[in-house]
């Protein structure tokens, strides 16, 4: 019986594992990629997509039954541990079993999961969709249905509450290549520039801060500030070579964590970083107020410019600011879009994509064709609308 017992047991630990391997890995892919890769053909694929058109009762159902099958597989290996050993043994066996059954069903499966997306989703789909099943139905027999304040709307300041509670969240887990500026868009000035040129491209470009690029804006060399150039004019003194100027060019990885670079342009009284990529090539920039941005929202000043938040094109679409409420353009189009976690034009898209979307990557609701014009690190700027 004993043995009958931890066979049991680890069966139902090995389904655990799997579970939560599978579970790891579709809640790191994204809806947009299961769209595709079903289109391919890929087997599991479409299941995966519609489990994660409700990502958010996803874990919540999943987790359910993970738990439910790590204490089932805990009891008859206690049973049988109980069985051969007893005292001081049998409390480090429980004890040792108790480590294994974490580990084995939970934390080292879940680990693999997560640094594998999509894949192991696919080749687990029939499995995570009875589990999402089983587990949606269990979660409903726990709430209390009708419960005091279920149909009232939220409080204002809760919602605030809610809104920077997810934006702190947000801001621990971004890195900087989410919010730089990419390389494309970096305003700099060649090493061979005089003074004069600089003072030109501060004044048209509004920069503080401009970095100073060697043989490509590959190369940064240094970063001049527009504060030394004004001392300069203030001197009287002759156009001169900007690298006379320059201060040394601040670098970070564009893997790091934006809290971590938050501490140490505090620590550092840094303003501007040079973000470089694994090979050390300059892949961006990311000042502090991109950081602030991040956590705070965005932060406008007298000299920013502020695009309209609807531009009528020429073949009857629009160029819409992707701020623009879900509900305006609406009005505007006179369709129904989906409303469910996103209030803008960018969130929707977002929505669609279950990612961040490449620029140019268009997508479809009813008659409408939603193109992402403009993203600027993880955020959308800019989107196009055409209704067919």
């Amino acid at each position: 019986m004993t043995g009958l017992a931890l066979a049991l047991a680890g069966v139902l630990a090995l389904a655990a594992a799997m579970l939560r391997f599978g579970g790891a890995s579709l809640v790191r892919t994204s809806r947009a990629d299961a769209l595709h890769d079903a289109a391919d053909g890929t087997r599991g694929a479409e299941q995966v997509a519609e489990l994660l058109e409700d990502r958010a009762s996803l874990q919540p159902s999943l987790g359910v039954v993970h738990a439910a099958l790590l204490v089932a597989a805990a009891i008859p290996a206690s049973w049988a541990t109980a069985s051969l050993l007893s005292g001081w043994p049998l409390v480090a066996a429980l004890v040792g079993l108790g480590v294994a059954l974490v580990l084995v069903g939970d934390f080292l499966p879940r680990a693999w999961g997560r640094a594998r997306p999509r894949r192991p989703a696919y080749a687990l789909a029939s499995l995570l969709a009875a589990a999402a099943r089983v587990g949606e139905r269990a979660t409903d027999l726990i709430t209390e249905e009708g419960e005091e304040g279920d149909e009232q709307e939220d409080d204002p300041q809760d919602v605030e509450e809610k809104h920077l509670i997810s934006q702190v969240l947000d801001f621990t887990e971004a890195i900087v290549r989410e919010i730089m500026v990419p390389r494309t868009d970096m305003v700099t000035l060649s090493a061979d520039a005089d003074t004069d040129t600089a003072v030109d491209v501060v004044l048209a470009e509004g920069r503080s801060r401009v970095p100073i690029a060697g043989e490509g804006s590959d190369d940064i060399v240094g970063v001049l500030y527009a504060k030394d150039l004004l001392q300069l004019l203030d001197t009287g003194a002759p156009a001169g070579p900007v690298t006379d100027l320059m201060r040394p060019a601040y670098f970070v990885p564009e893997t790091k964590r934006v809290s971590e670079l938050l501490r140490e342009m505090q620590r550092d009284q840094v303003h501007l970083a040079v973000a470089v990529d694994e090979f050390g090539s300059t892949a961006g920039l990311v000042t502090i107020e991109d950081v602030i941005e991040e956590l705070v929202g965005e932060i406008a000043d007298e000299y920013d410019v502020e695009e309209p938040m609807v531009t009528p094109l020429d073949d009857g679409g629009y160029l819409v600011d992707a701020r623009l409420p879900v509900d305006d353009l609406e009005e505007l189009l006179g369709v129904e879009l989906p409303d469910e976690d996103w209030d803008t034009v960018g969130g929707l898209v977002l929505g669609l994509a279950g990612r961040v979307p490449i620029e140019g990557e268009s997508f479809t609701v009813g008659r409408i064709d939603l193109v992402a014009e403009r993203v600027q690190g993880r955020r959308i700027a800019r989107v196009r609308v055409q209704a067919r």
